[in-house]
């Protein structure tokens, strides 16, 4: 008897635990659900509506200045202008639309900074670990994730020495083969650890192989668990030629001159500098997810958006993953991007809940051209925040 009762408790409680976990999946369905409603109303978008001054200004930019590629503004969260511009591929004149995917080129690192400031605040890292401590062999003492996110490493570009010294210029080259080759050539660093800022795409590219290290995961399928699928990102990818023969949107890089397409390489393997392909839609559900503290806590954005170096012209400075400027009535933070044909801009203004989006995909000068549309939208200031100077595009490659 005492048997059956037993049998009796424990099938009883098998039943309360599937009861209970079928009931916790329901919630997380429910919660989905409802974040998906809210995404498709923040995306909802009535052209009717739109300030005219805004589209009038972009008609130009695209015929006088050449601007091809898409645009978003929105304010409070809520979408007041968006428009695609001129061809995804120009030789075959096929058009852009508003879901086009672009290479986010440097737009890639506040996304690459988000997932390894998941990984901080799982414990499962912390910031003044060193890159010695996960790959043991890695020739340069000294340098912490911290530095790594603020480009305070003094490391050289590995863009520059790879160049010379990868052996199959027509095989994609992975995170791990570019950590092998610091290894193998130790090139020169430019500059001692935490001497001073030196803005290098290398930092990100070994915050990226660190996440991969600590998660067992790769990269993409990482950024798609933890940071875009949770955004509501369901256009934005992370893609690697070392794993596509071809990277698998129909938007192609363009030259600013002849605009022949730019043939992608082996140096568009390594990913988290760049090698993050979205829209502008998703941009700026990945800004209110952010807003809503889906992805990190607020703490520990606001340490994110705080200057790690000491300022340039006392306003401008860089935190983890994010450019910073700070004029007083504004809190700005942003980033610029430049890679293989592809020219991108991602502005937020925290205090008055401003984004603007700009992608492109010709490698010309319409993106320092964008005063007038800062004059309207009430934010002059910001001009002087995105390209202060013409050669922060050439730093973001």
């Amino acid at each position: 008897m005492q048997y059956v009762f037993r049998l009796a408790f424990l099938f009883l409680l098998f039943t309360a635990l599937v009861a209970s976990c079928t009931s916790s999946e329901k919630r997380k369905i429910r919660a989905a659900k409802k974040q998906h409603e809210k995404d498709s109303l923040a995306l909802v978008y009535d052209s009717a509506g739109a300030d005219p001054r805004l589209d009038a200004f972009m008609q130009r930019l695209h015929r006088r200045s050449g601007f091809n590629g898409n645009v978003l503004v929105a304010k409070n969260g809520k979408i007041i202008y968006q428009n695609a511009f001129g061809w995804a591929d120009y030789l075959h004149k096929d058009s852009l639309n508003i879901t086009s995917q672009f290479e986010l080129a440097s737009v890639s690192k506040p996304l690459t900074a988000t997932a390894v400031l998941q990984l901080w605040e799982a414990e499962k890292i912390s910031l003044d670990q060193t890159v010695d401590e996960f790959f043991p062999n890695f020739p340069y003492p000294g340098i912490t994730i911290k530095m790594l996110l603020s480009h305070r490493s003094g490391l050289t570009n590995y863009l520059y020495f790879t160049d010379k010294v990868w052996p199959d210029r027509q095989k994609g080259m992975t995170n791990m083969d570019v950590m092998a080759l610091f290894e193998k050539h130790k090139p020169e660093r430019y500059a001692s650890p935490d001497v001073r800022y030196f803005y290098n795409n290398t930092n990100y590219m070994i915050l990226a192989a660190i996440v991969e290290k600590v998660t067992g995961q790769d990269f993409a399928v990482y950024m798609q668990e933890n940071v875009f699928g949770p955004a509501g990102m369901k256009n934005t990818a992370v893609y690697s030629k070392a794993v596509y023969e071809k990277i698998p949107v129909k938007v192609i890089g363009h030259d600013r001159v002849w605009r022949r397409s730019v043939v992608q390489n082996f140096q568009d393997g390594p990913v988290g500098d760049k090698g993050t392909y979205s829209t502008v839609q998703d941009l700026f559900l990945f800004d209110r997810a952010l807003r809503d503290g889906r992805l990190l806590k607020m703490e520990t954005q606001d340490s994110a958006y705080v200057g790690r170096s000491k300022a340039i012209k006392t306003l401008f400075n860089y935190g983890y993953g994010w450019r910073t400027f700070d004029p007083g009535n504004h809190q700005v933070v942003y980033h610029t991007g430049w890679w293989h044909g592809f020219r991108s801009l991602f502005i937020r203004d925290l205090k008055k809940d401003i984004t603007i989006v700009l992608l492109t995909n010709m490698v010309n000068a319409s993106l320092l051209h964008l005063d007038e549309l800062y004059e309207i939208l009430d934010m002059p200031v910001i001009r002087q925040a995105a390209y202060s100077a013409q050669g922060e595009f050439a730093g973001d490659e």
